[in-house]
């Protein structure tokens, strides 16, 4: 209990962090961001073993972790900060040019956590795997974690990757899936619908599991179960249901903060639903 406590506080924090960020540059993208924090936070927090404070790219030793759906970095950068990777108060410098904190998550920069750009949706998947087979390869245990969007399902490049991941045995791979049914452009259903998600991940070979993405004690279980799933032939995927904006009343049940700043007022609103817990940068 006392753990569901801190992590708890942990995405309250990461929720201002969204908010104020985004407000700060007037560009970024808090729903998905802020329907990820409890995910993320347990991901950094609980479930992967990594070294915040030396990091290397090559990773041996560590899990890692993939954002594919590049767009959602608010919460990348601030769980990443918030664990060590960088200073809390770069956050500060989200989406200013040549920073390190661009709106889509960069690797010339040398941001530590960071091992592959992303944001051009569908190849998160590919990578990972790459990532994965090579941890076969060196006879490294440690697991590769991913997390696309739903509507980032809609590229082609990933059904290929679900295949190649299943026929060749990619048991070391964890997959999530935010399950938000919102995108850029409105329901996913209304774009191009998905079909019975749960069902096509079984039929392409995967262990899948289910999990409402917004309850930190749910998180934590299912990613326990996860991690004992691995290394059994299969590859395994969460479909992980979440509210788009969660936390923040007045963007919760839209798509129409996919990409949408709050502006002065409405910041202070969100500010307000989520106190202060560890220190704004």
């Amino acid at each position: 209990m006392h753990q569901i406590e801190e992590i708890n506080k942990k995405c309250t924090q990461t929720r201002r962090d969204i908010v104020r960020m985004v407000h700060k540059v007037q560009s970024g993208h808090p729903g998905g961001s802020l329907g990820c924090v409890e995910f993320l936070t347990v991901l950094y927090n609980h479930t992967m073993k990594y070294n915040a404070k030396d990091f290397k790219m090559d990773g041996i030793g560590e899990d890692l972790f993939f954002l594919s759906n590049g767009h959602i970095s608010p919460v990348f950068y601030s769980v990443l900060a918030r664990v060590g990777y960088f200073p809390v108060k770069e956050l500060n410098t989200f989406r200013i040019l040549n920073t390190r904190l661009q709106g889509h998550p960069t690797t010339h920069e040398g941001l530590p956590g960071v091992r592959i750009a992303s944001g051009s949706l569908g190849q998160g998947l590919s990578v990972a795997i790459g990532a994965a087979q090579t941890k076969k390869l060196n006879n490294d245990s440690s697991l590769i974690y991913t997390l696309h969007g739903d509507g980032e399902l809609q590229e082609g490049q990933i059904w290929e990757a679900m295949m190649y991941a299943a026929g060749k045995n990619v048991d070391n791979l964890i997959a999530t899936v935010d399950y938000n049914h919102k995108q850029i452009d409105g329901d996913i259903d209304d774009v191009m619908p998905l079909g019975d998600l749960e069902g096509k991940w079984k039929a392409f070979g995967w262990l899948v599991l289910t999990m409402n993405g917004n309850n930190v004690a749910e998180v934590i279980e299912t990613l326990d179960k996860a991690k004992s799933m691995t290394g059994k032939g299969k590859p395994v995927v969460i479909i992980m249901k979440t509210e788009m904006g969660n936390g923040v009343d007045f963007m919760m049940g839209t798509h129409k903060w996919h990409g949408s700043p709050p502006n002065d007022e409405q910041l202070a609103s969100a500010l307000a639903q989520n106190e202060e817990t560890l220190g704004d940068y």
